[in-house]
């Protein structure tokens, strides 16, 4: 198996790596916008079929087809994923339930 993540294959590149973390936030927040208000996790956090999580799915796949196509960068899952939740946790799209 190939190492194909630029964080993995250049990680002293860390203007590049900063660079397109900042832009994949501001795509997530911009993807957010185009939502209704969104729940956060109900009685079951593991329900694949709630908004919150199918949204996640989606955006996941498609940040990484934008990050190849735009940056021509190989985003790895954890980048995708942090800037994901600190897209969310800055996002007013995202209602929290009551426990």
């Amino acid at each position: 198996m190939a190492i194909r993540y630029n964080l993995w294959i250049d990680p002293d590149n860390t203007a590049q790596h900063r660079a397109v973390e900042a832009d994949l936030e501001r795509y997530f927040m911009e993807r957010f916008a185009d939502y209704p208000h969104i729940r956060l996790f109900g009685a079951d956090p593991y329900d694949y079929d709630a908004p919150f999580n199918r949204l996640y799915d989606v955006l996941m796949a498609r940040a990484a087809e934008y990050c190849e196509r735009t940056w021509c960068y190989v985003a790895s899952p954890e980048q995708l994923n942090r800037c994901f939740f600190r897209a969310v946790g800055r996002s007013n799209k995202f209602i929290q339930d009551d426990r």
